[in-house]
């Protein structure tokens, strides 16, 4: 039921509660796609809902409750993206690193994109082409790209190209023209072209029986420091980060480099143990670290992979110990 000509000054705190709840989430993945954090996100969601209902009668009911929140929502997320650094992940902050060279302090600022769990995900898992665009529109190499676009030009992509909505209806949500509207919808879509091919935006994500035979190959490479196991994973141009450490690499033979050096160096057998989940539509896993007293793992970070026609493409970690609880994971294991 959407609600439309009902006067919501007639209706209690609790029915309208449950009126707006049932859009939590999608409105919580639109100021994901906007702001690139789920803490962030989150608070977006609230606020909407705050300010949703302190301006109820503004609710005319020619349109639906749902694009009514849509519209309060975004203009939150805009407001906050005025207050708020531009977030990134190593790739689109910066050229590429060199492994022989040291690598640079972590940038603490929160500037660094985070990871989506797939199971806040608000998806008809029943319909196949559903389930594809939304993979596409949901990806970690979307996200990155989408936050390239300034905040309106962003905000524009997201209604019409990934809500579908027409071009008069974005405009009502952001008080401009049609042609506005269509004029940042072009500038966005061009931007966006000349990023798809270096954030290798057209990955597939087919795990059958092969991949997840690789991906369990995987994890065994890294519980067991097994570089040379790990390296053969690879695409020859894969890439590797781990924010909040800026600096990224590519290319196996560097990726072979850095972590003999690092994360596999000295006797790292059994250093790291792996949890899958998944994350913006991609295989993840929960990383955990070996702690000092050698009999716990502790959270250490979310890791996402990009998969090429059964390789892999790109690792990024997220070396965050907080993101774990979001996806459901422990904080630490015995």
């Amino acid at each position: 039921m959407d609600y439309e000509g009902i006067n919501l000054r007639e209706i209690d705190r609790e029915a309208f509660s449950s009126l707006v709840e049932k859009h939590r989430y999608e409105l919580q993945v639109h100021s994901y796609r906007m702001l690139g954090s789920l803490q962030d996100a989150e608070d977006m969601v609230q606020e909407s809902f705050l300010r949703a209902w302190r301006g109820r009668e503004t609710f005319e009911g020619r349109a639906s409750v749902r694009a009514w929140l849509y519209k309060i929502c975004t203009n939150v997320c805009l407001d906050t993206l005025k207050r708020k650094p531009q977030r990134y992940i190593p790739l689109t902050r910066e050229a590429v690193s060199n492994p022989a060279e040291p690598i640079p302090p972590e940038v603490r600022e929160p500037i660094w994109l985070e990871p989506y769990p797939d199971h806040l995900l608000a998806l008809n898992e029943d319909d196949p082409e559903e389930r594809l665009s939304a993979r596409e529109q949901i990806t970690l190499a979307f996200i990155a790209a989408l936050h390239l676009l300034p905040p309106r030009q962003r905000a524009v992509l997201l209604l019409c190209d990934v809500l579908d909505w027409q071009a008069s209806e974005a405009a009502d949500v952001l008080d401009t023209t049609v042609s506005a509207v269509k004029s940042a919808l072009h500038r966005a879509r061009s931007t966006l072209a000349v990023h798809d091919a270096a954030l290798n935006t057209a990955s597939t994500d087919i795990l059958d029986d092969l991949m997840r035979g690789r991906l369990n190959d995987y994890v065994r490479a890294w519980e067991q420091a097994d570089v040379d196991a790990l390296v053969e994973l690879l695409k020859e141009d894969a890439t590797f980060s781990m924010p909040p450490i800026p600096s990224w690499y590519r290319g196996k033979a560097c990726i072979r480099d850095l972590t003999a050096r690092t994360i596999f160096s000295g006797q790292a057998r059994g250093r790291w143990r792996m949890l899958p989940t998944r994350a913006n539509r991609q295989p993840a896993f929960g990383l955990y670290r070996q702690s000092s007293d050698g009999k716990t793992y502790d959270a250490y970070g979310i890791q996402v992979l990009s998969i090429h026609d059964h390789q892999i493409a790109d690792i990024i970690t997220f070396r965050s110990p907080g993101l774990l609880r979001y996806f459901d994971l422990p904080s630490s294991l015995t």
